[in-house]
C-alpha cells in the first residue's frame, strides 16, 4: 500500500500551484473545473508517483476563513534526499519570503528536517 494522493482546500488555487511548482519537483495537470459544483482542482505529481490535489470552491474557502487549525491533517513531509537539500530549500523558501516554523535540525526521534509553510499556512516538513 501507499498513499496515492493528499488533498488540500485552497483559497487561492493559482498561488498555491505556483508555490509547489517553484519549490518542489512536481508537474501539474490541466485545471479541472466543474461548473455545477463551482469546483476546481489541480493534481500535482511528484516523480515518485505520489500526488497532491489542490482544490477550490468559494463557499468552502469562506467556511475556512479565520480558522487557525482544523482537525485532521497537521502536516505532510516531503523527502528531499539529503541534509544539504533540506538546508538549501529551507534557505531558498526563506529568501522568497515564506515562513520557516522550524530550522533544519535532527529531531529527538532521529529525523533531519525543517518545517516551512505554503502560502496558506499548511505545514510541510522538509526531510531527508
Amino acid at each position: 500500500m501507499k498513499i496515492e494522493h493528499l488533498a488540500i482546500w485552497t483559497k487561492d488555487i493559482e498561488k498555491m500551484k505556483t508555490f509547489y511548482l517553484e519549490f518542489f519537483e512536481v508537474s501539474a495537470n490541466e485545471k479541472y473545473f466543474n461548473p455545477t459544483k463551482n469546483f476546481s482542482s489541480y493534481f500535482l505529481s511528484f516523480p515518485s508517483g505520489t500526488r497532491l490535489e489542490l482544490m477550490h470552491r468559494p463557499e468552502i474557502s469562506k467556511q475556512l476563513e479565520g480558522l487557525e487549525q482544523n482537525l485532521g491533517l497537521a502536516h505532510f513531509a516531503i523527502a528531499l534526499g539529503s541534509k544539504q537539500k533540506v538546508n538549501d530549500l529551507t534557505h531558498t523558501v526563506r529568501m522568497k519570503g515564506y515562513s520557516i516554523l522550524g530550522e533544519p535540525r535532527t529531531t529527538g526521534d532521529g529525523y533531519y528536517e525543517s518545517v516551512i509553510t505554503d502560502p496558506e499556512g499548511n505545514q510541510i516538513e522538509l526531510t531527508v
